[in-house]
């Protein structure tokens, strides 16, 4: 009876091998060569969007169309890995019941032993049945790597090499950070009178506050502008966190009349990333197939300072690498410290320049194998500028002197593809560089990349950044969950699945989390407990990502429709308006001004 049982396990489980391994076999030839960018689907949609530049509607449904397409491809990828699994365990099940069936089949016969005896017959058979499932299961398994992008290995020995990190300091005293580098977060809610929210100044950790010198006046009456001293150094802020200490924020304007609009100035070249201002200038990237550009803009008048081009290095790509249209090659913000400013492209191409647009260095980290597009911002944090760079070519956090470029430190990473940005974050007055990827959020040390704590719980398309509060580091992703982790140990303290974010990174205070969905939610949370505080459901796309300034949530969704919340328990809507264009990036403050870039435009709002 036992070994009747065990035969009939061990043929159910030889039929599920070869059912799984023709089937992981097959795919491959289904799909060998595809992305989500090169369907025929999407190919026809790329064509009747450039025939139909004019018509948003039919541009909003081939948006959809995309996404559905991408979500099919990782869909399909996590498939692909359950039929692995669920064909080493049927392999394991049947040598196991093959082996325990034959068991007693190992003594030799009390007679005349014959080559073709019984047992000899039953030794061999066992054999062939293991070795053979064995075979066909591995085939199965060799097929499923060529299928699949998240099996491809480091090419060459070169980039093998860039898997230890590598401490390169001029002296022992840089590994230090200085005491007016610490972060402070002194973020706390206020009562919900709507338009009296007050939020305490977010001092910046690892950006030194260069005052801009104005020059002394030709005569007395050229007015020099006053330069703010709130500073918006990268993507969401100072330390990527969404905080701002602007003050006298607008808190309503019109494009179409002009009210409170200083300036408006048309892109030069198309990108995704987001402006950033220091002193009297603003900062912000375009890219296309014929250049890659960093652009600096005066704050006061909108006056383009200058422009330089990212030519001339050695290892950038002759052709530039495929991207989605909703990416593109400049989908990374800038980020600078009043002293240097540096942009990289989805090229892999990274460029320093100073205030006066002199470039001081630039290199290429090698071609990103990204099939959307490398959208990672870069970070400064003291004399460093970061960049996370998770892509299918061995991932890595690199960081660079802001002086020479030279690599100060270098991190191997064994995240997937990723498309978040790094923050740093303060945990007990100490900096701490966090990254979210697939599948882990990891906390480093942002002087020498040593790994402090590491939490794996994120799948799939990682796009959004994590953010952080009082020494607690939050970070969501749809498809995934929203999670709370202390950056003191890394342990987790609680998590979430009601409201997940797709591409907007969510902001914290200290008591409240706010978040915007692509889907249209907005939603806040209790950041010591996490439970959902309350709800908007607005019935539209958000991918730029909530900053907070004033005690407010200035939101921009995708059709160019900015929202402005109270930053308290109550989280009420205060105003909202149509601005008329497109909007993904995520604005930058400083006070009394706001900078805005559309999907065609740049423009400056001024408080009166």
């Amino acid at each position: 009876m036992k070994k009747a049982i065990l035969r009939n396990i061990a043929i159910v489980s030889a039929i599920f091998i070869v059912t799984f391994s023709i089937m992981l076999i097959t795919n491959y030839f289904q799909v060998r060569g595809t992305t989500p960018l090169q369907t025929e689907v999407i190919e026809t949609l790329k064509e009747l969007n450039n025939q139909n530049a004019d018509n948003p509607a039919l541009q909003e449904q081939i948006r959809q169309l995309d996404l559905l397409a991408r979500k099919a491809y990782f869909v399909r990828m996590d498939h692909l890995m359950g039929g692995v699994y669920i064909l080493l365990g049927m392999l394991a099940v049947f040598i196991i019941c093959t082996r325990l069936y034959f068991a007693h089949e190992k003594d030799i016969p009390d007679k005349e032993i014959d080559p073709i005896d019984e047992w000899a017959i039953k030794t061999q058979a066992r054999k062939y049945l293991t070795w053979g499932a064995t075979g066909l299961a591995a085939v199965a398994l060799i097929f499923v790597v060529m299928t699949s992008p998240y099996f491809r290995q480091p090419k060459t020995a070169e980039e093998s090499i860039e898997t230890e990190m590598i401490a390169q300091t001029d002296d022992a005293t840089e590994n230090v950070l200085p005491q007016e580098t610490a972060v402070e977060e002194a973020i706390t809610d206020v009562p919900p009178k709507e338009e009296e929210q007050v939020i305490s100044q977010d001092t910046t950790a690892n950006n030194v506050e260069t005052e801009v010198k104005t020059e002394t006046p030709v005569t007395e009456a050229v007015p020099q502008p006053v330069v703010s001293k709130a500073t918006h150094n990268a993507f969401r802020g100072n330390n990527s966190n969404g905080i701002s200490s602007a003050k006298g924020v607008p808190v309503s304007w019109n494009l179409s009349n002009g009210t409170n609009i200083a300036w408006k100035q048309d892109i030069p070249r198309k990108g995704y990333n987001s402006p950033v201002i220091n002193g009297n200038r603003v900062f912000f990237s375009g890219a296309d197939d014929q250049a890659r550009e960093l652009y600096c803009y005066d704050l006061t008048t909108g006056e383009k300072l200058w422009t330089l081009a990212a030519t001339n290095i050695p290892g950038s790509p002759a052709q530039m690498p495929q991207t989605t249209q909703d990416t593109g090659l400049a989908a990374s913000s800038v980020a600078t410290n009043g002293k240097q400013v540096c942009a990289i492209f989805a090229t892999g191409d990274i460029i320093c320049a100073d205030m006066e647009g002199k470039r001081l260095w630039a290199k290429n980290l090698g071609v990103p194998d990204n099939h959307y597009g490398y959208a990672s911002s870069l970070l400064i944090f003291g004399n460093i500028v970061i960049v996370q760079y998770d892509n299918q070519n061995a991932p890595k956090v690199v960081a660079l002197d802001l002086a020479t470029g030279n690599e100060r430190w270098s991190k191997s990473r064994t995240e997937k593809v990723t498309w978040s940005s790094p923050i740093i974050a303060s945990v007990g007055g100490t900096p701490q560089l966090i990254l979210m990827g697939n599948p882990a959020i990891t906390g480093y040390n942002p002087n020498n990349g040593e790994q402090l704590w590491r939490v794996e719980c994120l799948t799939g398309e990682v796009g959004s950044s994590a953010c952080s509060s009082n020494g607690i580091i939050f970070g969501a992703s749809e498809y995934a969950k929203l999670i709370a982790i202390n950056g003191a140990d890394g342990s987790v303290l609680w998590e979430s699945t009601d409201y997940l974010p797709e591409v907007s990174s969510p902001v914290a205070t200290k008591d409240n989390l706010y978040l915007a969905t692509s889907y249209g939610v907005v939603a806040s949370f209790d950041t010591q407990t996490g439970e959902l505080r309350k709800e908007h459901e607005l019935n539209t796309e958000f991918y730029s990502s909530p900053v907070i300034a004033e005690g407010k949530v200035y939101l921009f969704s995708n059709d160019g429709k900015m929202y402005i919340f109270s930053a308290n328990n109550n989280f009420n809507l205060i105003n909202s308006f149509e601005t008329g264009e497109k909007t993904f990036a995520t604005p930058a403050f400083t006070d009394g001004k706001i900078v805005v870039r559309t999907e065609k435009s740049i423009y400056c709002v001024a408080a009166n």
